[in-house]
């Protein structure tokens, strides 16, 4: 897994501009009119109040497309090479902005269509608002992917039982939470996997939680394939 700074979202304006140019624009959004699409390397927008992000920041990318019926019905077209290190991380967003003693529930609920074949992981992953701290949640990983970080054993948290990785990409800490099994659909409770890693395992404080993203982790989709959040929603209060 290849190290990260200050997230996807911040990436996307630190990172060196990549050599896609001509090739970006071959990717495809699909045949039925989507109310947005782009295939700009950081290309953005904000639909029902997620903000949705094409996001290809990694070395060595291929051609990516992303389009959007909703804030939370979208997906993308991409045509990465099979060669290592994750190149993109299309996603949406949502700012939560509170911190974690404060937060009363903290869900979400998703259904995606996702490639037999390719590397890559779904995944959702959550920043406090420093960037101090890198919280995923892998629903499903296809290929030759993994988290940053040793294993910590196996919980059941959730809603979903995972095994957990701890780490740091030299930046911040990393939390990975890998999905014993693969998932297309389902329900996180995530709230409780936060109080987890902040009283149970002291691994963080009452940190404010920023954004909440859920996307794809792309390192290898070679000949072009499709990844489609069918329905995405998160909830707090």
């Amino acid at each position: 897994m290849a190290s990260r700074t200050l997230g996807r979202v911040t990436k996307a304006l630190l990172a060196p501009a990549l050599a896609l140019g001509a090739t970006v624009a071959l990717a495809s959004a699909p045949a039925s009119a989507a109310v947005w699409n782009s295939c700009d390397q950081w290309g953005n927008t904000s639909l029902n109040g997620y903000t949705l992000y094409n996001n290809i920041w990694g070395s060595g990318a291929g051609a990516q497309c992303i389009w959007a019926n909703s804030g939370t019905n979208w997906g993308v077209n991409a045509n990465h090479p099979n060669t290592g290190g994750i190149k993109s991380y299309p996603n949406q967003t949502k700012a939560i902005n509170k911190s974690i003693t404060s937060l009363g529930s903290l869900s979400s609920s998703y259904n995606v269509s996702v490639p037999s074949s390719g590397a890559y992981n779904t995944s959702y992953d959550i920043w406090d608002t420093d960037h101090d701290y890198e919280i995923m949640l892998w629903v499903n990983k296809t290929g030759a992917v993994g988290p940053i970080g040793t294993s910590q054993g196996s919980v059941s948290l959730g809603g979903h039982s995972w095994n957990v990785f701890k780490g740091t990409n030299g930046a911040n800490e990393v939390f990975s939470f890998i999905r014993t099994s693969n998932s297309s659909s389902g329900t996180v409770n995530i709230l409780p996997i936060l109080k987890w890693i902040k009283d149970t395992k002291g691994w963080m404080g009452n940190e404010t939680i920023g954004d909440v993203q859920f996307g794809f982790e792309i390192t290898s989709s070679s000949g072009g394939l499709d990844f489609r959040a069918n329905s995405m929603s998160i909830t707090s209060s």
